[in-house]
């Protein structure tokens, strides 16, 4: 679960090595791409460009409270305009979702980071995809032909840890 049954990340769903890794990452990324209730609420936030995910737009609009942000509704337009209005062409984009964001982009990831905090436990929370918990995250990337790669511990005290799941190349025959 990544937020309680309200849809709020819960003060128990967070601890500093994770947010210190999360931060980082988002440091060396030339994109955000959120849903309109994510965000990532660090120091560096405002410099980032951003697409936010939204059904308010049609299409494609800037958003009147962030200069830095393309509003986009993949319903009216592509991923490729989204990125062309945001004026980023190249280089790393950071899907920080939600669910429905996560896996709009699920065949599209190079990797996914994914966080598992075992000890916390939000009974009917918001899952990280849709599909759990009939499945479980692993099985969902696994099933996008996503691999695991070894994790990093972020809290010891807390079995807190991060994995990376990453696409696994094609070669052709």
């Amino acid at each position: 679960m990544l937020a309680d049954a309200a849809g709020v990340m819960p003060a128990e769903l967070k601890f500093e090595g994770d947010k210190q890794f999360f931060t980082a990452a988002l440091d060396q990324v030339d994109l955000i791409v959120h849903g309109r209730n994510s965000f990532e609420d660090q120091p560096n936030s405002p410099q980032r460009k951003r697409i936010i995910l939204t059904r308010s737009v049609g299409a494609l609009a800037p958003d009147p409270a962030n200069p830095r942000a393309t509003l986009w509704n993949p319903a009216g337009s592509t991923f490729e305009a989204a990125c062309e209005r945001a004026g980023v062409r190249a280089g790393t984009i950071a899907v920080i979702g939600g669910p429905d964001v996560f896996e709009m982009f699920m065949d599209r990831y190079d990797t996914f980071w994914l966080s598992l905090a075992p000890r916390v436990k939000l009974p009917g929370g918001q899952p990280v995809f849709p599909g759990v918990p009939a499945r479980s995250p692993q099985q969902i990337l696994a099933g996008h032909g996503l691999n695991a790669g070894e994790a990093r511990m972020l809290d010891s005290t807390e079995g807190v840890s991060v994995t990376p799941w990453r696409r696994v190349a094609q070669t052709s025959p």
